[in-house]
């Protein structure tokens, strides 16, 4: 029998979540059990507000030693290095960072492979196929980037553009690059945090403790784990899983066909797309017909407001605008919900979001189709049996 995932056999069976991280739930999806790759089931997310760290997803590159737990990081001996085009370079202790002030940000936190099986239906998208689980909706609290410059009176250089980022991790293989991402210094001195509690706790390792580069807004492989240095560039890192992964092509280019990512050609994994995502019903529920209510949760990147949900049941020809409950932030998830009449039979359910900048989902999500299967944003879709 094959995994979930689509890798392996049942005699290679894969760690259940729990087996692969301790406290994690064991309802959890598994697709590697190597570097720890681990899917929230919507029947969970949708229970929580806030995702409890038991149900979070997990997605790694690589792993430093020890970092498969939900323990906290030991953070006693753990420095930062401030670095490059900066007036001074410093390194800074982790106990240094604790006595600054703190902010705490409600955020979504999602793989920019998230629906990555949605892209697959049109033609194989490389890597996990995640469904929509690779999210969360969770509290990180730190200190403010631009904080830490002006208590340590660092001062960018004026032809910084970038900050790129690094964590403890090493590389996968040996020979392989090492993880790292560059940002644009614009959107960090505006948003990034130095994050030390996730959920008013110390951040689990496997979560990137004991200190996280936060970037609200931005998918989740932007904000790095277990951070060890920042460097402000001029440019745009040239490293593989910058510059040769989590991108995508300028221009839309026909599923199935080959691409290759330069700099120049794609756009990296910055911002999140627009997406909503219907809780209920879940996908081939039996409900009773007449009157149901459906609802969901609708995210962004927070750079606009998020207008409204809309639903149709008859494939898109009209919608019908739900009642929105804004989240405490522009970066949280924003609960939908709408009494609609279902007739009997099979009934599919649409969901998009609109945002104020005009942004929405498309009814095609194929037009975004990329070989890595980043940035899936089309219409939500599920299919309810009604009698």
């Amino acid at each position: 029998m094959a995994h979930p995932s689509g890798l392996g056999q049942e005699k290679d069976r894969l760690p259940a979540a729990n087996e692969l991280i301790a406290g994690k739930d064991k309802r959890l999806v598994v697709h590697n059990g190597k570097v720890g790759e681990v899917e929230t089931p919507l029947e969970l997310l949708r229970e929580h507000p806030l995702t409890p760290k038991e149900l979070m997803f997990v997605r790694n590159n690589q792993v430093p030693a020890g970092a498969m737990s939900l323990e906290p990081a030991p953070p006693d001996d753990w420095k930062i290095e401030i670095a490059g085009l900066v007036s001074r370079q410093v390194t800074l202790p982790i106990s240094e960072l604790a006595k600054l002030p703190q902010e705490e940000v409600e955020l979504v936190l999602q793989c920019s492979g998230n629906g990555r099986s949605r892209f697959s239906k049109f033609a194989k998208a490389d890597g996990a196929q995640w469904r929509h689980g690779a999210m969360a909706n969770i509290k990180f609290k730190g200190v403010k980037l631009r904080t830490v410059l002006d208590h340590l009176r660092i001062n960018p250089a004026l032809k910084a553009k970038y900050v790129a980022a690094e964590g403890s991790d090493a590389p996968a293989t040996e020979g392989s690059a090492d993880f790292e991402h560059s940002l644009p210094l614009s959107d960090v001195l505006e948003r990034s945090f130095l994050a030390l509690a996730l959920g008013g706790e110390s951040i689990p390792k496997v979560h990137g403790g004991p200190v996280r580069l936060v970037t609200p807004g931005y998918y989740a492989t932007m904000n790095v784990k277990w951070l060890t240095r920042l460097r402000f560039e001029e440019q745009e890192s040239s490293n593989h899983h910058h510059a040769g992964r989590y991108r995508t092509p300028l221009k839309p280019i026909p599923p199935g066909s080959k691409f290759a990512t330069t700099l120049a050609n794609s756009e990296p994994n910055w911002n999140i797309r627009i997406k909503s995502v219907v809780f209920s019903p879940m996908e081939g529920e039996g409900i009773s017909a007449g009157k149901t209510v459906v609802g969901g949760v609708a995210w962004n990147d927070g750079s606009a407001k998020i207008e409204a949900v809309e639903v149709s049941v008859d494939g898109g020809r009209s919608w019908l605008r739900s009642e929105l409950k804004p989240g405490p932030s522009l970066y949280a998830w924003h609960h939908w919900q709408l009494a609609i009449e279902l007739m009997p039979g099979k009934r599919t359910i649409l969901s998009r979001a609109v945002d104020s900048m005009g942004r929405c989902q498309p009814m095609d999500g194929s037009i975004f189709w990329n070989p890595a299967g980043y940035g899936w944003n089309g219409v939500d879709s599920v299919t309810a049996m009604v009698s």
